[in-house]
This record gives C-alpha cells, structure tokens and sequence, in this order.
C-alpha cells in the first residue's frame, strides 16, 4: 500500500541515488563515504560554562564543517540529532546552512530539539524534512536505519498524547529500580516502532544488506545517557548477523562498546568548546568502517565481522 512513509522514504532513497549514481556500489567498487555530524545543538544564546556548552559557536562550526563535507564524495551527511538547544527561532538560524551542503541529508532528532514551545511540537519533523521519526534508506548494498528514542518520552509526543503517560510509567519503574538512565530526558521506543524496525531487519537480511542504525540515544555500554529500553533494543539488534553498528549522539564525551563483532559508537558533540569542532567522515569498505575525525572526533577502524 502506497502511503505517505513510503512515498517519502522513496524520495529520500531516490535524493541519495540520483547524488551518487542510481547503482548501489559493488565490494569490489570499493569504499563509500558519508558524513556524521553530532549534537550541534545550536541556539543564539550565551554559552553555559559550567556545562561547557558553547550553543551560538555552533554556527560558524557547521559552516566549516559544511564546506569541508562538500570537498569530499558523499553519500550523504547524517546529523545525529540535538540540531538546536531551544527556541524555535533557532531551526530559522541553522538550517539555511544545510542548504549549503551539497550532499543529501539525513536527519533524525534529539530530546533539545523538542524544547521550543508546546504548541511546535507538531511541526518538528515536518520543519527539518523528515520522512518521518523513524525511517530506512538503503545506500550501496547497505540500509541505514534511523530510529527514534522520543517515541515514548514525557516531552515529544504532543500534549494528551498516551505515550507520555507511558513514558511516566516508564521512568518511575526505572526509578525505582535505581538505574542510572532513569532521566526524563532520555527516552524509549514503542510497539509500533518495534514491530517496524523487526520488520525492517528481516528485510534487510533477507536481501543481503549489512545495517547501520543511527540514533540519537546510546544504548551500549552501560551509561546515564541511554535509552531507558537499552537491553530490550542491544538484544533484538545483537540477534540479527547482519547488523554491522550503532551510531549515536547525546553523550557529547563519546563512548565506544563492542558485542560480538558489533560497534557501538557515540560520537562526541560539536557544542562542547569553544573554538574545537566535532564530527567525521565515515568510509565503508567491504571488510571495515573508517572513522575520519574531525576536531575532538578520533579516528577509527572498525572491523566488519564475517556473517553466518
């Protein structure tokens, strides 16, 4: 059935084929490339030192990183989410610069990027581009699954929404079980985007297509950033040999984490200094990821796994 998901999706899917060749890249063509980009979290506002935060420096951060991104062949830049700290008025600052880019982008959102007023909710999604919260494109023989941890939050969901009833269920049970998660701005997925993403991995492995996931929210290793449904998402993702790695913001100090052959990989936030960037060119090779930092991003060399 042609709905409006998969119309967008298609589109999307068509942007990254007409950018870089309709044909997915064979192994043997070599590798290809795209960019990360994480927590921008922009906003006309002054810096907050005691948190190292320096919102209104990420402005003329994306225009560098930007016109770096644009000498290089990509498929295409991915923004891990947090693109504004708050006020709707910053979307209106920062996004004209990804019009600049001349690649496609790939965009998914973070728990700041839902702090500018009740009544915008609604329109996020719909603002930055988004074929929807979650969504899949696949690119060279790979899928790229973009999920969404503000499924089940106490702050995405519009106001009367039954996910923030459960999302307070939620906390509180984290809560009073003492887990270091349990903080109202991390999130969680719900059914329907479970039942989605299942659906999603099946078809992928079925059509011999290593994955990707990009989200905003850790889940592994263990870390107060996570998701507050980590173990439940680590085991699904772990059970599939096809999946590859897990990229991610909102821990702007980056981590790393490896189960059988599978990478976690936070990448460290763009907002945090005042003069030091953040982000990475990423190099899929046939038996290897290469993580090409930029600023505070280190480099990387991440081994594919044989699959069964």
């Amino acid at each position: 059935m042609l709905t409006r998901r998969t119309t967008l999706q298609a589109s999307l899917a068509g942007a990254l084929a007409a950018s870089t060749g309709a044909l997915p890249v064979a192994a043997q063509d070599g590798p290809f490339r795209f960019g990360i980009i994480a927590d921008p979290q922009y906003a006309p506002v002054p810096p907050n030192l005691a948190t190292k935060r320096y919102y209104a420096n990420s402005l003329w951060k994306m225009q560098e990183a930007i016109a770096d991104l644009n000498g290089h062949d990509l498929r295409f830049v991915a923004t891990l989410g947090d693109i504004i700290d708050r006020h709707w008025e910053s979307f209106g600052h920062i996004l004209p610069l990804y019009d600049t880019l001349k690649h496609p982008k790939l965009f998914l959102l973070g728990n700041h990027d839902y702090e500018v007023g009740r009544e915008f909710l609604r329109s996020v999604v719909r603002t930055v581009g988004m074929p929807n919260t979650y969504y899949d494109v696949p690119v060279g023989g790979w899928r790229f699954v973009v999920i969404d941890g503000n499924d089940v939050t106490t702050f995405a969901p519009p106001v009367g929404d039954p996910r923030r009833e459960l999302a307070a269920e939620r906390l509180a049970a984290l809560k009073a079980a003492g887990a270091p998660n349990a903080q109202s701005w991390n999130g969680s997925l719900g059914d329907a985007q479970y039942a989605w993403l299942t659906e999603t991995l099946e078809r992928a492995r079925a059509a011999r297509e290593n994955v990707i996931v990009l989200s905003h929210y850790p889940v592994y290793p263990a870390n107060i950033h996570n998701l507050w449904d980590s173990p439940k998402l680590v085991d699904l993702l772990t059970s599939y040999d096809n999946f590859v790695a897990f990229f991610c913001g909102h821990n702007h100090a980056g981590n790393y984490g490896e189960i059988g052959g599978r990478h976690f990989l936070n990448f460290r936030g763009m907002v945090d200094t005042p003069t030091t960037t953040a982000y990475s060119v990423v190099e899929i090779h046939p038996d290897r990821i290469e993580i090409l930092g930029r600023g505070r991003e280190e480099n990387r060399t991440l081994t594919i796994r044989a699959r069964a």
